[in-house]
């Protein structure tokens, strides 16, 4: 009677621990989707400003249309893509072209102090800072899940419950979209 009180209680507190765990790798899951979601937002965000950044430029620069049609594609792939690996290469390539834009509108002195261009350069630098941040969040919260998912004894739970590893979004330093700003009248330092 009493071996069966003993197993009964080892198999309790096992079930006990497997529930904590499971329910803490469902919080590490749902906070790495949440820190995606703020990438996502941000993304969104800039996506939607680059329609008038190319308006703006166009009128400045009419025969880069090759490299205002590349930016619109890679902009759809950037919006389209479906994971988040796919997300981050679509990205880089986008702020690649972002990048050709901005060097573009170096050669144009009229753009660069046109106060919509400006404002908008503004908003992107805003925008990649932001971006920066959730980047930062996401990439701590697939930290910790891939670790507590690869952990002993947690890593059995895991397996059995169908938890996989999420994917850092990375984008290779000095890859971003951020142009300088300098408002007519100020010097470079």
């Amino acid at each position: 009677m009493r071996t069966e009180w003993i197993v009964m209680g080892v198999g309790a507190l096992v079930a006990v621990y497997a529930i904590v765990v499971f329910n803490r790798l469902v919080r590490g899951r749902n906070m790495v989707r949440e820190g995606f979601s703020g990438i996502d937002v941000q993304l969104r965000r800039r996506s939607d400003l680059i329609p008038n950044l190319i308006e703006v430029v166009k009128t400045y620069a009419t025969h880069e249309r090759t490299l205002f049609s590349e930016i619109v594609e890679k902009r759809n792939s950037a919006i389209n893509a479906a994971d988040v690996a796919g997300k981050a290469v679509a990205e880089r390539e986008l702020q690649g072209s972002l990048r050709r834009l901005f060097a573009v509108a170096e050669a144009y002195p009229q753009l660069k102090a046109n106060e919509n261009f400006l404002a908008l350069q503004k908003q992107i630098a805003e925008l990649e800072d932001q971006l920066q941040l959730a980047r930062r969040y996401y990439n701590g919260a697939v930290r910790d899940f891939n670790i507590a998912i690869q952990s002993f004894p947690d890593v059995l739970i895991a397996r059995l419950t169908g938890f996989r590893e999420e994917h850092f979004f990375q984008i290779k330093a000095g890859e971003s979209a951020t142009p300088s700003v300098q408002f007519p009248g100020s010097s470079a330092s």
